[in-house]
């Protein structure tokens, strides 16, 4: 990585603004954190600009609000923030202004205040430049250590680079290392398993990932695209037909380039699309007309699970079945567990396969597992990431 770091920049004694990943899932009934996961992984940088005497100013977005909402402010993350420091995080009351620039000038060092939901203001999602120029007055240092939203063009991610001396903190710097040298460094056998059921956001992905494997596994909607391709009958399952014609040049990529591609053999199919209907387990040469597939079978299963045992690196991205419904966990869990006891780099890559791993608690098992799904997908894809392009450079 040849960005400047937090290490690389002078921060005694000033004001550092953190774009920080504090997008919290929060219980739909109290409205409490569900999990402060994304408040921990940011405890490194936090800590070491508290430590070395900075004015921490930390932002975030929480949700999707329209407007000021209540319900998404982000007051509780800062009390979840002030228990985990062991020290008090003040809280705004918004994110811009007057008042937030005396706030932050009164701060003393080892000090930290937490702004209110960048997102109260549609500027930000923008990239508005007045709006990325108010933020910048807050502070004297921008350290960017969001890697969730490092993808996305907006003020507090790119914006307020042109007004800031602009660094990553060590959440971002830990990301792209263990995924780069993941990707284009790894200990061979090197497997990619790609499930999930965002086709259409998956395929410049594997595109790219094709020219790095040894062998590639398919499955959720991502693998009955590809068995669509061959003309087998996938039942109630809809793709646009160009993702099925790019899927027949990807199972071609991969013959030409001599990489192992599994597809599912045996799937889990059920008649209506819900937690609840009738379900059964075919070979994917009888998938009923109507049904819908919801996991991989149990043949499937084992057949991925013997590729990925011999395996010394592995990218997971895409749960194999439908893992919001508990009765099609199955294959995602079984596939989880074998991956957790592997003497092998393991890299999660975010969105709802590190959901899935989270739940299970195997977080502490894996090399590394992701914070940003949409962002991970764009590195996978060996796309920039504008919040990082926007960084500055080591030099030489």
């Amino acid at each position: 990585m040849n960005k400047k770091t937090v290490r690389d920049i002078d921060i005694l004694g000033k004001k550092v603004l953190v774009r920080v990943d504090f997008n919290v899932p929060l219980d739909p009934e109290t409205g409490a954190i569900a999990d402060d996961t994304r408040v921990r992984v940011s405890l490194p940088t936090i800590k070491y600009l508290l430590d070395n005497k900075a004015k921490v100013i930390l932002c975030s977005h929480l949700g999707r609000p329209n407007r000021r909402e209540k319900e998404l402010s982000l007051a509780p993350v800062a009390q979840r923030l002030s228990q985990l420091l062991g020290q008090e995080v003040k809280m705004a009351t918004d994110c811009i202004g007057p008042e937030l620039e005396q706030m932050a000038s009164a701060l003393k060092e080892g000090e930290a205040l937490m702004l209110e939901n960048l997102r109260f203001h549609p500027e930000e999602e923008k990239n508005d430049p007045a709006f990325a120029r108010a933020l910048a007055r807050l502070a004297e240092v921008f350290v960017n250590d969001a890697f969730g939203t490092s993808h996305r063009t907006h003020a507090s991610t790119v914006g307020i680079t042109a007004y800031l001396p602009s660094v990553t903190g060590f959440l971002i710097e830990k990301e792209l290392e263990i995924m780069d040298k993941a990707l284009n460094n790894p200990e061979r056998p090197f497997t990619a398993l790609i499930g999930g059921a965002k086709i259409s956001d998956k395929m410049g992905m594997l595109e790219h990932v094709l020219d790095k494997v040894d062998s590639l596994l398919v499955a959720g909607g991502m693998g009955a695209t590809f068995l669509k391709s061959l003309k087998y009958e996938m039942g109630e399952f809809l793709v646009a037909e160009e993702k099925v014609g790019v899927a027949q040049k990807l199972i071609d990529k991969a013959a030409d380039k001599g990489v192992h591609l599994l597809m599912p053999s045996d799937v889990v199919v059920a008649n209506k699309f819900d937690s609840q209907a009738k379900s059964k387990t075919v070979s994917i040469t009888n998938v009923p007309s109507g049904w819908y597939v919801m996991d991989i079978g149990p043949r499937t299963t084992e057949l991925f699970a013997a590729k990925l045992r011999k395996s010394k690196t592995v990218i997971w991205n895409g749960p194999v079945g439908v893992f919001e419904f508990p009765r099609f966990q199955k294959g995602t869990h079984a596939i989880a567990e074998m991956l957790a006891g592997l003497d092998a780099t393991i890299v999660i890559g975010g969105g709802s396969t590190a959901e899935a791993v989270q739940e299970m608690g195997l977080v502490h098992k894996m090399t590394h597992v992701s914070t940003g799904g949409g962002a991970s997908l764009k590195f996978l894809e060996g796309k920039p990431l504008p919040g990082i392009t926007a960084l500055l450079d080591k030099k030489g």
